[in-house]
């Protein structure tokens, strides 16, 4: 299949843009490109950091992706045959008019995001360019049709998403870079300091467990400030925070605590946590966790690391977190991104 000019420029592109732990964390976020009726959009479970090295966009018909979202239908056929789905995120992609679209889980949009008390900052923020704040929706189809009443209303370039991120919309990749890049910019928000983490008890209590320190020491903040971890305990802030980390982490207040959290998991035939949050020590996470579970806990430090303590934070419902873990989609990209080498 004969592939757009343009569609180096979307691999260069989004590779930068998955490069950046501040933009894009793991699996998440996606990007495309309209060619006519083909759209290329990353693929369910890739990595954008990738886009430079691997074949991670498939071509979809604009066509059939809009009636796939008329007959509220997630599965999207693909223009040509392949081992990979389409994104989650498609028909989002199909409706907004841009030639380019952009959606990322940036740090700073989400820490607005979450916060009950964000619509005054956004209306300062972001005067000047052609916005909307939406309410949380579920990924997929039920963002899709919130989305598809706006663009046929007004011509919307910035879409911040309710627990979830951000979406731009342009005509070029350079142009949709610099927009995203724009609304985090004027989204901004101080990084709070917090205590150093005590690694050596962390590994004294890791010791003879499933579990290890992570990799990127900068979680640990979640687990040192005190505000931090309340935050990350109370519930669930975004989609991916769910997926890959579970509704809210667990605190351990020494081994005992440990193991009487995995005895209770093991009793009620449920997975042991894939993280949990010592108090004042740091963070722990499981041995046989995936890239992208190491990713998401370093999303969520950089997250709550943000939110100022007065912050009026709103949580995933509890339905919107089941739907979560139990959509097929989601389980498909989580398969994907354990096994990334």
């Amino acid at each position: 299949m004969r592939e757009p000019g343009d569609l180096m420029a979307l691999r260069e592109m989004s590779a930068r843009v998955g490069r950046d732990m501040s933009m894009v964390q793991g699996a998440g976020g996606n990007s495309s490109l309209k060619d006519g009726d083909l759209l290329w959009v990353k693929a369910s479970g890739t990595w954008l950091s990738d886009a430079a090295e691997k074949d991670i966009f498939v071509p979809v018909l604009l066509p059939a992706a809009l009636e796939a979202l008329a007959r509220d239908d997630e599965r999207i056929p693909l223009a040509a045959p392949g081992n990979l789905r389409a994104s989650i995120e498609t028909s989002l992609h199909a409706l907004m008019p841009h030639r380019v679209v952009l959606h990322v889980h940036s740090v700073n949009t989400i820490a607005w995001a979450v916060r009950r008390d964000a619509s005054d900052a956004f209306a300062t923020r972001l005067a000047g360019l052609a916005w909307r704040h939406l309410d949380y929706h579920h990924p997929g189809l039920p963002l899709a049709r919130d989305v598809g009443e706006i663009v046929t209303q007004d011509r919307i370039d910035v879409l911040v998403l309710g627990n979830h991120g951000l979406v731009v919309g342009a005509e070029s990749c350079d142009a949709a870079l610099a927009l995203a890049r724009d609304v985090e910019a004027r989204l901004a928000l101080p990084v709070r300091a917090a205590p150093a983490p005590d690694e050596a008890a962390l590994r004294r209590l890791c010791a003879g467990t499933d579990y290890r320190l992570p990799l990127d020491a900068g979680c640990h903040c979640i687990a040192t400030d005190p505000f931090n971890r309340a935050v990350a305990s109370g519930g669930s802030l975004y989609p991916d925070h769910v997926v890959f980390l579970g509704p809210g982490l667990p605190t351990v207040d020494g081994a005992d605590a440990l193991a009487a959290l995995l005895t209770r998991a093991e009793a009620n035939r449920l997975p042991a946590p894939v993280a949990a949050l010592a108090p004042g020590l740091g963070a722990i996470i499981r041995r046989d966790a995936s890239p992208g579970a190491e990713a998401m806990l370093s999303c969520l430090a950089l997250v709550t690391s943000r939110l100022p303590r007065d912050a009026d934070i709103v949580y995933l419902a509890a339905e919107h977190e089941q739907a979560l873990l139990n959509w097929d989609a989601e389980r498909y990209r989580q398969q994907l991104t354990a096994s990334r080498l």
